[in-house]
């Protein structure tokens, strides 16, 4: 059996990690989730993680700050970050901090996976 990539979630809404984790997993994938960029922060297996899916409104950090800060501390993760709240300025720059996709809640299985395949390939 092949080691499948594992995706983390990490998003303070329970329900949006649950639901995104089933929809990965039903396409074949490995899905870890945490409530808090900082939870993810303390996982022992980060550098098992291929792909983050990551809201980009949470307490404390934000998905697009965690994206900057494990680039800066050199251990990039292609990122994914969605929101529920569509912002054509905030979208312009998470792309420009080399964010794969930004996509607005609630997404479509289709955008999710097509953006997940993409942030795979980039890893």
């Amino acid at each position: 059996m092949r080691d499948l990539p594992t995706i983390a979630i990490v998003d303070d809404d329970e329900s949006v990690r649950d639901t995104t984790k089933d929809l990965l997993e039903s396409a074949g994938l490995s899905a870890a989730t945490f409530r808090s960029a900082e939870r993810f922060l303390l996982s022992k297996d980060t550098c098992a993680i291929k792909c983050l899916v990551a809201d980009m409104r949470m307490p404390g950090m934000t998905g697009l700050e965690l994206h900057r800060h494990l680039d800066a501390a050199g251990t990039p993760i292609p990122t994914i970050l969605i929101t529920a709240y569509p912002d054509e300025g905030a979208r312009a720059h998470a792309l420009k901090a080399g964010v794969i996709c930004f996509l607005a809640k609630p997404f479509s299985a289709e955008d999710l996976l097509a953006c997940v395949e993409m942030a795979l390939q980039a890893a």
